[in-house]
């Protein structure tokens, strides 16, 4: 739920504040948060994160924060096809066009957000999930179930209520 919040507010930043087109709600649901950034934050930590801690050296330079950069490229950019998809086939739209990017397919990704998603990714796999781990150690089990029930209770009824809208 973390990095669906941080998703959401890196979203709502670059329209803001690099694009500035002005505020609007990024996300599909009502909350500040974009579940694709939390499935995609869960993937990369199931599927490449024990490959941090290893040395694949080349020419004496380790080559491992190279090889998570195109696996979380790769991992990102396959959601966020297939996100549009399952959007499209539920709302009759998905909510990004990069047809005004190059190197796109039919304007659901592209080669500059892929990029974007890789760097972000890799930034994550070594600096926030760690950090975000020492945090949540800190919690009791009591506060560490309270915060999930609440957080999960509240993503649940917003999906009830988007969808009950649509």
């Amino acid at each position: 739920m973390m990095y669906s919040l941080l998703g959401w507010f890196y979203e709502v930043f670059l329209e803001v504040v690099v694009y500035q087109w002005g505020f609007s709600n990024r996300g599909f649901l009502f909350g500040p948060y974009l579940p694709i950034y939390g499935f995609g934050a869960l993937t990369f930590i199931l599927s490449l994160r024990k490959l941090k801690n290893r040395k694949l050296k080349v020419a004496g330079i380790n080559m491992m924060p190279l090889i998570i950069f195109l696996g979380v490229m790769v991992i990102a950019t396959l959601m966020e096809l297939a996100a549009s998809y399952i959007m499209e086939a539920f709302t009759g739209a998905w909510l990004w066009d990069y047809r005004a990017y190059p190197f796109h397919f039919d304007g659901r990704i592209a080669l500059n957000p892929s990029i974007r998603f890789g760097i972000g990714g890799t930034l994550f796999i070594y600096f926030v999930q760690p950090f975000f781990e020492k945090l949540v150690k800190r919690l009791s089990g009591f506060h560490l179930h309270l915060c999930f029930a609440v957080l999960f209770i509240t993503f649940i009824v917003d999906v009830v209520i988007r969808i009950a809208t649509l």
